[in-house]
């Protein structure tokens, strides 16, 4: 019968151990992540709608809940490195945590330009300014890009992914639909240089904002697939 020490495992129980101990991380990493952009997505809202009607109280809340977001994100990006250090992932598990670096970095930017609109509503005074239409549907369609990518996000969806990799090229049009309106306004002397300039700076934040979900849902098609979609359309 041959000898075994019971204080050593065999290398097979000691591989599966490191492989669980590796998933488990990974789970609550990913959990972290997707807590982390329902909270981001949460503050966009909460930005537009206090926007609209100039409500400066509820624009203040953005910021707090920003400072969170941004203490999370150094907390997210140092577990990602320590996780790296430690277990030395490959494969699908390296990608996932590469994904957890780049998404979180997005996801912190979406606050970023959330703060910024809610900045920028705390700035304007009554009476409330005739939004551009662009501008309104802006603000409508990108919370709703921001919950179909996070459902994509939660269910790994690539399809789900892609539409908002669309979605984003309308929010691009609207943007210039916003500059065109604007001048008009201006040209009409319905508004002050001043407001004008506040209303394109807005477009241009929620234009930023589609561009980062659109960067997300890229490195979902990567996470998945491992395809780097970015530049595809540019190469056909």
């Amino acid at each position: 019968m041959p000898h075994t020490n019971p204080e050593k495992p065999n290398p097979p129980a000691m591989m599966l151990a490191g492989t669980l101990q590796l998933d488990d991380l990974l789970l609550a990493l990913r959990r972290r992540l997707i807590r982390e952009a329902s909270q981001a997505i949460d503050l966009l809202e909460l930005a537009i709608d206090s926007l609209w009607e100039l409500d400066t109280e509820r624009a203040k809340q953005v910021k707090v809940v920003e400072a969170l977001i941004d203490t999370e994100e150094v907390r997210i990006e140092q577990e990602c490195f320590r996780i790296l250090a430690l277990h030395q992932p490959f494969g699908a598990d390296f990608r996932l945590i590469t994904f957890c670096l780049k998404v979180n970095s997005d996801i912190e930017r979406v606050a970023d330009h959330a703060a910024s609109i809610a900045k920028i509503c705390r700035k304007i005074e009554q009476p409330i300014p005739d939004w551009p239409g662009a501008l309104r549907e802006m603000g409508q369609r990108v919370p709703i890009m921001c919950q179909s990518l996070l459902r994509a996000v939660v269910n790994t969806d690539t399809e789900g992914a892609l539409e908002v990799i669309k979605s984003d090229k309308v929010i691009d049009r609207l943007d210039k639909q916003v500059f065109k309106e604007v001048a008009d306004q201006l040209d009409q002397g319905n508004i002050s240089a001043a407001i004008g300039m506040y209303m394109y700076r807005i477009s241009r934040d929620i234009e930023r904002v589609g561009d980062l979900l659109g960067n997300i849902a890229e490195d979902i098609v990567y996470l998945v697939t491992g395809d780097i979609v970015r530049h595809s359309p540019k190469q056909k």
